[in-house]
């Protein structure tokens, strides 16, 4: 029986992606790097800073690192203040969610500055009481140790678990822990997320066959007396 839902954040609770895109652009141009959409799907979907700096820019001190990396978010939260929008269905699905007594929590590889932020900017920081910080871990997606952390938290098994992740890395780690995932083709397209595993893609949580498969595929069992 199903008992809890878990959100990725950034191109999935909100569709943050093309805000990072710009910022990231303007900040590596000075390493003489330039970034296109393809190889930004590619490389830094749903990836951990260090591990993007760390590939493309790999003779950085570690401060310098960690230096590019503030800088980047930093210009992101100026950015998205103000403008950041839920996705199309969002509202009604935590509302369903909440009737149905299931937990929510948030799984992010997002920075806490940024998830902060973003659940603020939605009017969610009160509604989600489990927020999963990949950066407060051992490891990041694409392991599965920070939805292994979730459920933990939640006292719920993976079976009785629905994930939503819109990048490859997102998908990589709910799958390998063993969650029923849903993906959000917001950043990638459909056929990519269902070759990574993803149980029913949707364009956002307005899609009616995601409530189809909450509803129905997650049903108690009735005893009879």
């Amino acid at each position: 029986m199903l008992q809890a839902l878990l959100f990725d954040l950034d191109g999935t609770l909100t569709n943050t992606d093309e805000i990072h895109f710009k910022v990231w652009q303007e900040e590596l141009q000075p390493y003489g790097l330039s970034l296109d959409r393809e190889f930004y799907n590619q490389h830094f979907s749903g990836r951990l800073n260090q591990a993007i700096v760390a590939e493309l820019l790999p003779h950085l001190s570690a401060a310098a690192a960690a230096a590019l990396s503030d800088r980047k978010e930093a210009e992101f939260r100026r950015r998205a203040q103000g403008e950041l929008q839920p996705l199309a269905g969002l509202s009604a699905i935590l509302q369903w969610a909440t009737v149905q007594q299931l937990q929510q929590a948030v799984v992010t590889n997002a920075p806490v500055a940024n998830a902060e932020l973003m659940l603020q900017a939605l009017g969610l920081s009160t509604h989600f009481h489990t927020v999963v910080i990949a950066e407060q871990l051992e490891r990041g997606k694409p392991d599965p140790l920070p939805y292994q952390v979730a459920l933990a938290r939640l006292g719920v098994a993976a079976q009785a678990a629905v994930a939503f992740e819109d990048s490859p890395s997102g998908l990589r780690a709910a799958v390998a822990a063993g969650i029923l995932t849903v993906g959000v083709a917001s950043t990638h397209l459909p056929g990519d997320l269902y070759a990574l595993g993803a149980k029913l893609v949707i364009q956002d949580f307005a899609d009616p066959a995601l409530l189809e498969l909450l509803q129905f595929s997650f049903q108690p069992v009735v005893v009879g007396h």
